[in-house]
């Protein structure tokens, strides 16, 4: 077992990691290099989760910086209590222990969720994807250099090279204790490790998100928030899939042709339900299933709903719980939006894209939660912990 590390010892690792990532910055970039030259697929998304350039580099110093900088979520008092026989009772935040991550193609995570894991107390296990492996061991290699030079042993950083049989059978039947599992990736990952995990799993869940532009939005507000929603970064969780317009706002047809003209200029491909596809030329979609489909592609899907109450049933049945917004200019409907729709994060007149631990002041997240326990959306250091209850006494007995 390992022994909590104290403030100053987690901090100091960071900070040493940080300054290595900078150092190996050429390396890295090399490693990584290889690994696209190795990926054969044709999944433009994970191809721009899997490549490491120095803007991504600069983002991992970053995160090690800030988490640094911040608190120890260790050891606060979240609930205190003398009882009437003088007994001194408190709760307090703890580490899990162990965390396992798995994910995929993001070399980034090796450092960011590592990162927040480990400042948080806790030893960690690493279970990337074939397609970065290259990547995540000189990554891992930086990790153990980091804890050496303080004198740290470097089993509190782990990596797992295994294969889906080899991940299954840990899963099954851990070889060494695992507290927590956070899989970070697509829907058959989630389902996979959620389906052999014998320890409690935060799912970090599928997009298809939604944005709904009510009868009385503001459109050029509308406009440039679904723009950027969709297309300025496909590869992401919290990314926009759906749009519904109220068939009450004024001139609504004219809003969707001028939509989707703006989404063609930028590559991308539209379908409507059928509603939208008889007053406009966009594609009419094939089944309603598609309305559950997060695409992680330039893909869209524009529908028609009449009123707020029937946005909100639409996006409760079919969105992943993950984001959703509002276009209104009304507080009474922005309201009403906001407290029934059954989503992580919800927002009124803003891009679903803010959706981010760093955004969200956090200083960076572990994962995005969709799940309601223990947390849900954006899974800070704050967040990563568990609790202990502490009591003191004097031979109480009862």
């Amino acid at each position: 077992m390992n022994t909590l590390l104290t403030i100053e010892k987690r901090n100091a690792v960071l900070t040493t990691m940080a300054a290595l990532l900078a150092q190996e910055r050429t390396a890295l970039k090399s490693s990584n290099q290889q690994d696209l030259a190795n990926y054969s697929g044709e999944d433009l998304a994970m191809e721009k989760r899997l490549l490491v350039d120095d803007a991504k580099i600069d983002g991992m110093i970053l995160s090690l910086q800030q988490l640094a900088g911040q608190e120890d979520p260790v050891g606060k008092i979240r609930f205190e209590f003398v009882h009437d026989n003088g007994l001194k009772i408190y709760n307090k935040t703890a580490a899990f222990g162990t965390v396992l991550i798995i994910y995929e193609s993001r070399p980034d995570v090796t450092v960011e969720a590592g990162g927040i894991a480990f400042k948080s107390g806790n030893k960690i296990l690493l279970k990337g994807g074939k397609e970065s492996l290259l990547s995540n061991q000189k990554i891992v290699s930086l990790w153990h250099q980091a804890l050496k030079n303080n004198g740290v042993a470097t089993d509190w950083v782990e990596y797992l090279n295994y294969d889906r049989a080899q991940t299954q059978a840990f899963l099954e039947k851990p070889t060494q204790k695992v507290d927590l599992i956070v899989p970070r990736g697509g829907e058959k990952l989630i389902e996979f490790t959620k389906k052999h995990a014998t320890c409690p799993v935060i799912v970090s869940g599928r997009g298809n998100n939604f944005v709904y532009v009510s009868a009385d939005a503001d459109l050029d507000k509308a406009m440039t928030i679904i723009i950027n929603a969709k297309t300025s970064n496909i590869s992401v969780c919290n990314a926009l899939d759906k749009v519904l317009i109220d068939v009450n706002l004024p001139n609504w047809e004219a809003f969707a042709n001028q939509l989707f003209r703006a989404l063609q200029e930028q590559k991308v491909t539209v379908l409507g339900d059928a509603t939208i596809a008889k007053t406009s030329q966009i594609p009419q979609i094939d089944s309603d299933t598609i309305w559950y489909e997060e695409f992680l592609d330039y893909k869209i899907v524009i529908g028609t709903v009449s009123s707020n109450q029937e946005a909100i049933a639409k996006i409760n049945k079919y969105c992943g719980g993950h984001s959703a917004a509002i276009i209104t200019e009304s507080e009474t409907t922005t309201q009403e939006f906001m407290d029934n729709v059954d989503a992580s994060s919800v927002y009124h007149n803003a891009s679903t894209r803010f959706t981010d631990g760093g955004q969200f002041g956090l200083g960076g997240e572990l994962a995005i939660s969709t799940d309601k326990l223990h947390q849900r959306g954006p899974i800070g250091l704050q967040h990563l912990v568990t609790n202990k209850w502490y009591i003191y006494g004097e031979g109480q007995i009862r």
